[in-house]
């Protein structure tokens, strides 16, 4: 349980860094000195992983069950996380300009952009199919799947308070470093090519 919990949490937090709307609103609100507002949008934005990330569990193992997928599915993971780390990596050089902006938020902001979230759904479906094919967790259990879905959602939470209470000091670093943004997307890139050499039997 605690291994599954910490492979979440790892995952979950690798995902979280690269600039988007989420962690940009909340570095926005602690340089303005809103660090009751960043914390509560750090709770909100954890609070919607939950229910995305379970969507993500149970679509994973709807697609499990077709034979053709099954037959495949260490491939189909493997190319999922490479397209993952591309995506990551191309979104890390363009964030958008309109959520840099804002200002004012708290609980139910954080709520409406995390549930606005595009990416939520089928980037925990990819990882979760991931972390499946290589046996890293096994969700066979509901007590399991709660584990995990917590995981994740403290990895979120953590990441995002991280940011919140050391703003002042990374906030800027965050934003303007480009291994910082690029480092979670080389990281997935990595674990798809691992996955897809050992389906090739290439090791």
């Amino acid at each position: 349980m605690a291994q599954l919990f910490l492979i979440a949490f790892l995952f979950s937090f690798l995902g979280s860094i690269p600039p988007g709307s989420i962690n940009l609103s909340v570095i926005r609100l602690a340089l303005d000195n809103k660090y009751n507002a960043a914390l509560r949008f750090a709770v909100a934005a954890a609070l919607v992983e939950l229910p995305y990330a379970f969507v993500a569990v149970q679509f994973e193992g709807l697609l499990t069950t077709s034979p053709l997928i099954v037959e495949h599915f260490k491939l189909l993971a493997a190319l999922v996380m490479i397209v993952l780390g591309v995506t990551n990596l191309s979104f890390s050089k363009t964030p958008s300009q309109r959520m840099q902006k804002m200002r004012e938020s708290g609980f139910r902001r954080g709520l409406l952009i995390s549930i606005l979230n595009p990416l939520a759904i089928p980037f925990w479906l990819g990882v979760t199919a991931y972390l499946n094919t290589q046996g890293w967790i096994q969700l066979t259990s509901i007590n399991n799947i709660f584990v995990y879905i917590v995981g994740i959602s403290f990895g979120t939470f953590v990441l995002l308070a991280l940011l919140a209470i050391l703003s002042n000091k990374i906030g800027y670093f965050f934003k303007e470093n480009i291994v910082v943004q690029i480092l979670p997307g080389i990281i997935f890139i990595v674990l798809g090519a691992i996955a897809l050499v050992r389906y090739l039997d290439l090791l």
